[in-house]
């Protein structure tokens, strides 16, 4: 039995020891480390004082005449860093970890390096300084939270190479107009977008086949949502409160729409609810005031709770079934209750066409082939911002997002448009006033094509990926050049027009 003990004390003594030996924290440059002597690896860590200002992490760190690789981000390691504003971090690192950089609200810049595959739960956690985030092709895992509370976000790009996104992890980032889900996820996850109340679009991919709970909740400027016929089911209060929809088609590969999956939408007028819908849960579409005409294309009636239209007045609504089953449907509540029941065949809703946006003297015009169409406009600028810094360089470009609509029409497609001013590269007048002449120039895109309008004939105009590579170009012509791009909607792409870079949203 004591040789027992002694045998077990050595070995804790040993493992220990080993601890000792083998990891030991220490300040390097201003930089806390967890060093791994085995492994001669490094983790930055939390240091004694929080870090401020701009901090630039060592691809290696030397200690005691061992050189360490730099390779993670450690859980809490700026946690708090309120005066941090800029991390630079080496192509070293692979992991970033748990609330790594917690409400670091001063930060204002990061780039996250290639060779980075997991970012973890609450990683950048109400980091609201933060206006942009570009992810690398090495990306696989997004944490919980990761993102939550990044107010200061304009557009999200994924990279297809994630597999995963924990739930909130974009929740209550206000600032987010756009997001374009990567074909590598198969779902998207409860509260993802929740209260996400800038998000005006989003692309959901053929390969996602459910939507969770309160996914889009309280997405109020949430215009439109394109479902893919992957999707199986639409999960509880998942787009509860989207107060700007105004139409929605659900799939036919859709066989569940979950508890006040659209209660409160109050600006939906038309609903479309595939033939594959089997079950529909209680509210699914209450208080949704403006509804007037919905589409039920199942030919076996859905089994629905009574309270599924509650509050939408569905005796003012007009409910369209197959005619085979338009009995069943006039004898089984909640649709018994609708104050008008037709058959219909082969629905097919109208669409708007796309706006075209012109510029001229000081002033956007839209226009649009179908009659009567509204214009639902968003114009937003870099340059209206917060800013930390002393030093504010301004673009002069303002980025332009519409879409028409129309009484009995789907919504048209978003069109998206850059306006910017260049100059003609005159110096300045003779009293040595600098006198710079500049002429708008406004990039439109659609449909996977950029048209370019401004007075430069003669002018090069180029189209690049974000990583520079020449996609096509040609010669400013009559005051307009036109690029088929072939890049997937949602991408983001830059126009060069003589020395001027663009970034713009292909539509």
């Amino acid at each position: 039995m004591k040789q027992n003990y002694f045998k077990h004390l050595f070995t804790a003594l040993l493992l220990l020891y080993s601890t000792v030996a083998f990891a030991e924290n220490v300040t390097i440059d201003g930089i806390a480390y967890d060093l791994i002597a085995k492994s001669k690896k490094a983790t930055v860590i939390a240091g004694e004082t929080k870090y401020i200002g701009d901090v630039v992490i060592p691809e290696s760190v030397e200690y005691n005449g061992v050189t360490y690789s730099v390779t993670s981000i450690g859980d809490g390691a700026f946690i708090g860093c309120s005066g941090l504003t800029d991390v630079v971090i080496p192509n070293s690192v692979i992991l970033i970890g748990n609330t790594a950089f917690y409400q670091c609200s001063g930060l204002t810049s990061i780039e996250i390096p290639n060779g980075v595959t997991s970012i973890g739960d609450m990683a950048f956690f109400y980091c609201s300084g933060l206006t942009d985030i570009k992810l690398p092709d090495t990306v696989k895992n997004i944490g919980r939270y990761a993102f939550s509370g990044c107010s200061g976000f304009t557009y999200v790009e994924l990279p297809n190479s994630i597999t995963s996104i924990g739930n909130y992890a974009f929740s209550d980032c206000s600032g987010l107009t756009h997001i374009v889900i990567p074909n590598s996820i198969t779902s998207i996850g409860n509260y993802m977008f929740t209260y996400c109340s800038s998000l005006t679009s989003v692309e959901i991919p053929n390969s996602v086949t459910s939507i969770g709970n309160r996914a889009f909740n309280n997405c109020t400027a949430l215009t439109n949502v394109e479902f893919p016929n992957s999707v199986t089911s639409i999960g509880n209060e998942a787009f509860c409160s989207c107060s700007s929809l105004t139409y929605i088609e659900i799939p036919k590969g859709v066989t569940s729409v979950g508890e006040r999956a659209f209660y409160d939408c109050s600006s939906l007028t038309s609903v479309t609810i595939g033939s594959g819908v089997k079950e529909i849960y209680p509210q699914a579409f209450a208080k949704c005031k403006n509804l007037t005409d919905v589409y039920c294309l199942a030919m076996t009636v859905p089994s629905t709770e009574s309270t599924a239209f509650n509050d939408s007045y569905p005796e003012y609504m007009t409910l369209h079934v197959p005619a085979e089953a338009i009995n069943d449907y006039k004898k089984t509540e909640p649709w018994s209750s609708f104050g008008i029941i037709k058959t219909i065949e082969d629905v097919e809703i109208p669409k708007c066409a796309a706006p075209q946006i012109s510029y001229s003297n000081g002033k956007i015009t839209i226009n649009c082939e179908t009659d009567s169409a509204e214009f639902i406009t968003e114009i937003t600028s870099s340059d209206i911002d917060k800013f930390y810094n002393n030093i504010i360089d301004l673009t002069a470009t303002y980025y332009i997002s519409v879409y028409a609509t129309a009484t009995g029409c789907e919504n048209s497609e978003t069109v998206n448009a850059t306006l910017c001013w260049v100059d003609n590269g005159e110096g300045s007048n003779e009293s040595g006033v600098i006198n710079i002449p500049a002429f708008a120039v406004l990039i439109t895109s659609t449909n996977g094509v950029i048209y370019v309008s401004c007075p430069f004939d003669g002018e090069r105009a180029a189209v690049y990926t974000t990583d520079g590579i020449l996609i096509d170009e040609c010669t400013i012509d009559n005051g307009t050049a036109t690029i088929e791009v072939g890049l997937s909607k949602g991408t983001v792409a830059i126009v060069k027009i003589g020395e001027k870079s663009v970034k713009v949203v292909i539509g």
